[in-house]
C-alpha cells in the first residue's frame, strides 16, 4: 500500500472550509469537537441491534435501545425502549420505557410505561404513568408509584396454582 489508511496531515479550524465547499467573511468555521462534549439536547445512546446479544453492565448509556437481546443485573438509564423482536432480561430503572418487544425481570419507571400491542412486560414492574396498547401483556406484579406512601403491589395476572 503507498499510503496509509487514514490522513495523518493536521487539519487547522482556521483552514477547513464547510461541507459546502463557500467560505463566508463571518460565518463560524467548523472544527472537530473537543473530546467528551456533546451538542445540546444529545443524549449517549447505545443500540443493540438485531442479531447481538449483550451481558453484563451498562454503564453511563442516557438511552438504550434493545432490538437484541440485553442481559443486565442493573441499569440506570433516561429511557429504554425495546423493539419489536428485543429483548431484556434483568434489572432496569429509568425516566420513561417504551415496550415493543419482552422485558423479563424487574422495571422500574420513574415516570412513564408504554407498553405497545406487541410489547410483553412479565416479572415485576413500577411507574408513575401506564399506558397499554391494546395487544400489550403485563404478566406479574404491577406497582403504581405515588408522590405519597408507597403502596402494596398489585397482581396483574393470576398465577398458576401450585
Amino acid at each position: 500500500m503507498a499510503r496509509p489508511p487514514f490522513s495523518t496531515a493536521p487539519t487547522s479550524p482556521a483552514t477547513a472550509v464547510p461541507p459546502s465547499g463557500v467560505q463566508r467573511p463571518g460565518m463560524p468555521v467548523p472544527g472537530p469537537r473537543p473530546v467528551g462534549t456533546r451538542e445540546p439536547g444529545e443524549r449517549r445512546t447505545l443500540v443493540v441491534g438485531r442479531g447481538i446479544s449483550v451481558q453484563g453492565t451498562v454503564q453511563d448509556a442516557e438511552r438504550l435501545v434493545v432490538e437484541g437481546t440485553v442481559e443486565a443485573s442493573m441499569i440506570h438509564a433516561t429511557e429504554l425502549s425495546i423493539a419489536p423482536g428485543g429483548v431484556f432480561k434483568g434489572e432496569v430503572e429509568v425516566e420513561d420505557a417504551e415496550i415493543a418487544g419482552t422485558i423479563d425481570g424487574t422495571l422500574t419507571a420513574r415516570s412513564a410505561l408504554i407498553v405497545r400491542a406487541s410489547g410483553k412486560v412479565m416479572g415485576k414492574a413500577r411507574c408513575r404513568r401506564l399506558q397499554v396498547e391494546d395487544g400489550g401483556q403485563l404478566n406479574g406484579q404491577m406497582e403504581m408509584l405515588t408522590d405519597g406512601a408507597r403502596t402494596e403491589p398489585s397482581r396483574v395476572a393470576p398465577e398458576p396454582a401450585a
